[in-house]
């Protein structure tokens, strides 16, 4: 049985749904075919070699499923983008999140630009190196809690305040902060009251704008197609709170 053609969104966890929501805004007309892999080891602490030989098992999955273009909507997991380029087994075009949300920041923009990122994200040198110029100071921050605290659904708490707090204060006067992971823009209103003359960089937007400025992507009337390798129940609750719409039905499957 052939199954319809469908965009295919790849992230560890919800993080990646902004990008659907961000896409739904501006088109009703793609289908979505997003895989949450939050069974499996957190991005963030397996090798680069571990990392790149997982997404590339979930891209061809989603391939198999029917995903004619996959978007890989984690920047701990575009950090390896290179290698699944530049593999033989690439069947399919492949969007990371990085180079977009580069795109996306203005290029007269001067000042202090802040980047929030995971670890991996930071330590990888991408947004550095992609950042700097003339008039620029780039300001790194490891912001891993706060993907911690959009997964667990606690954004509201006083420990979520207290990491914005300590994360941000560097960053409050900076001219512009480039929120390097997908979920962070779950909780953009408080980032922005902690750096309110700050011009946010949303990777989800610069996903979508990439996506329907250059690549060929599939059209029809399939529902949306949500699965996860973990907590099908909590997957699409968790997700609802974060991102407030609800993206429907989850399933769970078992990936090798």
């Amino acid at each position: 049985m052939s199954l319809p053609p469908r965009l295919g969104i790849l992230d560890w966890g919800i993080g990646g749904l902004g990008v659907l929501r961000a896409l739904r805004r501006r088109s009703r007309r793609v289908p979505v075919l997003y895989l949450s892999d939050s069974g499996f080891t957190p991005y963030g602490l397996l090798s680069r070699s571990a990392l790149a030989a997982r997404v590339s098992t979930l891209t061809r999955q989603l391939v198999a499923w029917g995903a004619t273009h996959v978007v890989i909507a984690c920047n701990a997991a575009s950090t390896v983008l290179d290698e699944l380029e530049a593999s033989s087994e690439r069947a399919v075009p492949m969007t990371g999140v990085i180079a977009p949300t580069l795109a996306r920041v203005p290029k007269n923009l001067r000042g202090t630009l802040g980047v929030l990122g995971g670890a991996r994200t930071i330590r990888s040198g991408l947004y550095a190196r992609g950042l700097a110029g003339p008039g620029r100071r780039i300001v790194q921050r490891i912001a891993q809690p706060l993907s911690a605290h959009v997964e667990a659904g606690s954004t509201g708490g006083k420990r979520c305040a207290e990491d914005l707090d300590r994360i941000l204060h560097p960053l409050r006067s900076a001219d512009a902060l480039v929120l390097a992971c997908t979920h962070y823009p779950a909780i953009s209103e408080r980032i922005q009251q902690r750096a309110p003359q700050a011009l946010l960089i949303d990777p989800a937007e610069a996903v979508v704008d990439q996506l329907l400025s250059a690549a060929r992507l599939p059209s029809g009337s399939a529902a949306d197609r949500i699965v996860t390798t973990g907590d099908a129940r909590r997957t699409r609750s968790v997700a609802t709170r974060a991102w407030g719409f609800d993206p429907g039905p989850c399933t769970r499957v078992r990936i090798a």
